[in-house]
């Protein structure tokens, strides 16, 4: 069942820098859900880590009120917030001479006490976690023969070790490869869906986010913080105001970004289905636009891919040429067109 584990008041942060006092962000009101997966974009330094520090405790808040499990902050103690929030930071450990599973044990460190003596709850709760994020290959590794990507997620377990109803974590997917990106947001996801907590995490991948996250919170420093579904905040508006810039474009339909192209010239595109799109997107690339509504004398006609595999390029007063590629195709046009002319293509080399 989704419930408000984290509600916030008022909330200004900041921080204090000898007699003067940074506000970083004003009048913060929203709530943050168990079984949901929220990611927090910005730009660089508008005050995505503050917010982060300021939410988990380990900076304190200006202004207003933070709410844990119906709890406000100031009322736990260090000892009692371990056991509420857990959080996986971005810096790289140097770790030797633990095992994978020994590290992830440091998450129940706020159960066992001073001795760190482990109960048979404590050994359960670390197979657990780490059957959650399925390691178990990993569970006997030395921690530092670890890829970038095996560590996270053993943070990511070790946090789950530490049974807290909240995770936040700070850029989870520096670091990373693309497939280890999203392999890395699909396992957030996932696991705010099995265990019910509430994820939380800055992040600079974007087009992630939008994809995986049922939140997003937009930070700026103008603006503050805008909350909503990655689809209300494409519909409104938001998406498109917060990060289109002369280089990217907002598409409604898709609810994603796309890079901005400049055209200088265009033909018409014959032709449907993925040949279709990988043309008209090389073509883009090269300043021109091409699509099946162009009108113009000029044309390429992708084929079908199964009996017609040849792309078909129709110049005028030029003989119709076949080729195999979308390489050969922009060849093609290059070596025959250099010059600008209104009625040709002008081709950036």
């Amino acid at each position: 069942m989704i419930q408000d584990t984290i509600l916030i008041h008022n909330l200004t942060i900041g921080y204090n820098h000898k007699s003067d006092t940074h506000i970083v962000a004003r009048h913060i009101n929203a709530s943050l859900c168990s079984g949901e997966l929220t990611c927090l974009l910005g730009a660089n330094g508008v005050g995505k880590s503050t917010l982060l520090r300021t939410l988990s405790g380990f900076q304190p808040k200006l202004e207003g009120e933070i709410y844990i499990d119906n709890r406000e902050i100031k009322q736990y103690t260090d000892a009692q917030l371990a056991t509420a929030v857990s959080v996986v930071l971005t810096d790289k450990c140097d770790i030797y001479n633990m095992t994978v599973t020994e590290l992830i044990g440091l998450g129940r460190s706020p159960y066992t006490g001073f001795w760190g003596n482990m109960t048979d709850v404590d050994r359960a709760m670390i197979e657990k976690a780490i059957s959650l994020v399925k390691i178990e290959k990993l569970a006997h590794r030395m921690v530092h023969t670890l890829s970038d990507g095996e560590r996270q997620k053993v943070m990511i377990a070790k946090a789950l070790a530490q049974d807290t109803s909240v995770i936040y974590l700070d850029e989870p997917t520096a670091f990373l490869d693309f497939p280890s990106k999203v392999d890395m947001m699909q396992l957030l996801h996932r696991l705010s869906r099995e265990t019910n907590k509430t994820v939380f995490l800055s992040t600079h991948d974007l087009e992630l986010a939008l994809q995986i996250a049922d939140k997003v919170w937009i930070m700026d420093k103008k603006a503050g913080v805008t909350i909503g579904s990655p689809e209300d905040l494409a519909l409104d508006g938001s998406l498109g105001r917060f990060f289109a810039s002369e280089g990217l474009v907002f598409e409604d339909a898709t609810g994603l970004f796309k890079v901005r192209n400049s055209f200088y010239s265009q033909l018409k595109l014959i032709g449907e289905g993925t040949r279709y799109e990988m043309m008209r997107k090389a073509l883009a690339r090269n300043g021109i636009l091409a699509h099946r509504d162009v009108e113009s004398l000029n044309s390429i006609d992708v084929g079908d891919g199964l009996i017609n595999k040849m792309f078909k390029i129709s110049l005028q007063e030029k003989p119709a040429e076949s080729v195999r590629t979308i390489a050969e195709t922009l060849d093609y046009l290059k070596s025959h067109f250099t010059a600008v002319d209104d009625s040709l293509f002008n081709l950036r080399r």
